[in-house]
């Protein structure tokens, strides 16, 4: 067997001063990055969603850092402490639990605010759950839509997923495995069941699965009723809708004698791949006689 090099020396070359946005591993250790290693190794102030996550990869890494807690509960504490590491000339890196930072954390103000004060910001690339499902999804990526996490109850999620559904793009979502067939139940009712999808489970992980299938097969699937880990969902682009306005009062008129506006407009929207909201307000015209 052949045996494995031992891993380089970390760079020692002194950093420039200012904020680094540092990537780290969604699950496989391994994944970090020479450069991220560098920067940690070296860094006066480490700023971590969760200390104790931190903690564990700098010590896999026989690295020691001063690490302060940057949450949504404590950035607004935080932040005057790193402003003034800045002010001080000091390098300070911002890492998050797990991937790329300001991908769903709340970095995103700790970056505005050091570069509205002119402290250099580099970015300091590697894992990120996002494209790793992108990459190995299968779906287009020419031109896709990251949409975050879907709000927790079904009427709010209903209501966020139809400002999406015109969009001709893949849609990314992450959630948590509790609430996974709840949320693909609601994708295949408002974005269409034949909407081809992806669901990743633990990528990088040692129990990393990948499921593939339209989404109210998704939904149907027992083995997605609330499974353990992180999950990214990503849903391909809809074919593209051809309806005339005709089209539309046509299938309206026939579906609001067996059905109320509400339920007419999102049989005909998902007959005709339409966005739910604007066959409803059209139902709701041709009541009113327009």
């Amino acid at each position: 067997m052949a045996r494995r090099p031992p891993p380089p020396d970390l760079d020692d070359t002194a950093l420039a001063p200012g904020l680094y946005v540092v990537a780290t591993p969604i699950g496989n250790l391994r994944d970090i990055t020479l450069r991220a290693l560098d920067v940690l190794a070296a860094a006066d102030l480490v700023l971590a969603e969760d200390t104790r996550i931190a903690g564990k990869l700098l010590q896999a890494y026989g690295l020691s850092a001063k690490l302060e807690r940057y949450d949504e509960h404590g950035a607004e504490r935080t932040r005057p402490k790193a402003m003034a590491a800045l002010a001080a000339g000091q390098t300070v890196a911002l890492v998050s639990d797990a991937g790329t930072p300001l991908v769903s954390d709340p970095g995103y103000k700790l970056v505005r605010e050091a570069a509205a004060l002119g402290y250099a910001v580099f970015p300091i690339p590697g894992a990120s759950a996002l494209l790793a499902g992108l990459s190995a999804a299968g779906l287009p990526t020419d031109r896709f839509l990251f949409a975050g996490f879907p709000p927790p109850k079904s009427a709010a999620r209903r209501t966020f997923l139809e400002e999406l559904a015109p969009i001709r793009s893949t849609l990314v979502f992450f959630e948590g495995g509790s609430r996974l067939a709840a949320s693909l139940a609601d994708m295949a009712a408002v974005l269409g069941g034949a909407r081809e999808a992806v669901v990743c489970r633990e990528l990088t992980k040692l129990y990393e699965t990948i499921y593939r299938g339209p989404l109210d097969a998704l939904a149907a699937d027992p083995k997605l009723d609330a499974p353990k880990g992180e999950i990214v969902i990503l849903v391909g682009p809809g074919v593209e809708a051809h309806a005339t306005a005709g089209d539309i009062d046509t299938a309206l008129i026939d579906a609001l004698t067996r059905l109320r506006p509400a339920e007419a407009a999102a049989e005909v929207a998902k007959a005709l791949g339409l966005s739910r909201r604007e066959v409803y307000q059209r139902a709701m015209e041709m009541r009113a006689g327009r």
